[in-house]
């Protein structure tokens, strides 16, 4: 089992999100990947695994638990088979549903595209959010009101967070013990805390304590929800592009391109690119 070692959503291996990539993992147990994503230690490792002519079933895992679906490791897959088989539009088999990936290798820097799921975007009861605003010692003054706390999905499922001002999400010191059972316990994969540059910027940061990490660098299955959110509050011009930063507080900037297509029930394509890692 070879692993590839890439930072997506960035040019810069000392930027972006880390990912292990295994483009073949053909008889590989749940219990072998675990081990070697919990060795590797990157917040998700993706394994492929060849069904057919550019064709694959996939499996995500962090170094503490398998996930449902990864957006940078799925960005970071894409780069790793385009730039040993070239340009392609694979098919892939997700545990949340079949996800196209485009990539290409081709002049300048190497891309991919993936597109997810339908998303699809729910209330944060009152209660709930309380329990996530005293897990980040936030208050309920310091967030945006111009976009509402949700749960959004697009693979994964996620709480919408918006901080009022860059200061504040600047700021991320939280209770990592008690906000990993929080999201246990409503299957939560990051809390999306995001701060609206305008209304196609964004700064994000990303909470990850149930994968063993206090806060992912990049998160595309995250800004994929994210986009699906706008779009079911109306909150952006449809078809519309956003651009979304991550990673700038952790020193490991990273970017985001999200497309919103208009048609609800269609899936919100996230691109990027992605840089080896030296071992």
């Amino acid at each position: 089992m070879e692993i590839l070692r890439y930072a997506a959503f960035s040019a810069d291996p000392s930027g972006g999100n880390p990912a292990g990539v295994v483009l073949d993992a053909t008889g590989v147990s749940a219990a072998e990947m675990q081990a070697a994503a919990t060795e590797l230690g990157y917040p998700e490792t993706a394994f492929l695994t060849p069904t057919g002519e550019a064709a694959f079933d996939v499996r995500y895992f962090s170094p503490k638990a398998e996930v449902p679906f990864c957006g940078h490791a799925t960005i970071a897959s894409g780069v790793a088979y385009a730039e040993r088989h070239g340009s392609a539009t694979l098919q892939l088999a997700t545990n949340v549903g079949p996800v196209e990936l485009t990539a290409s290798a081709v002049g300048g820097e190497p891309t991919a595209t993936l597109t997810t799921v339908p998303p699809h975007t729910a209330e944060l009861e009152p209660a709930d959010l309380d329990d996530v605003l005293e897990c980040l010692r936030w208050e309920r003054s310091e967030l945006d009101a111009a976009l509402p706390p949700r749960v959004a999905f697009a693979g994964g499922f996620h709480p919408i967070i918006a901080a009022g001002t860059r200061e504040r999400l600047a700021k991320l010191d939280y209770d990592f013990d008690s906000l990993a059972v929080l999201m246990t316990k409503h299957n939560w994969l990051t809390i999306d805390l995001v701060w609206r540059q305008s209304p196609t910027v964004y700064f994000a940061r990303n909470p990850f304590p149930i994968g063993g990490i206090v806060e992912d660098p990049a998160t595309g299955a995250a800004a994929a929800a994210f986009g699906g959110y706008l779009r079911s509050l109306g909150l952006i011009d449809l078809p519309g592009r956003l651009t979304i930063h991550q990673g700038n507080d952790l020193g490991r900037p990273a970017v985001i391109t999200v497309d919103v297509p208009a048609d609800p029930a269609s899936g919100i394509s996230v691109t990027g690119t992605a840089v080896a890692i030296a071992e």
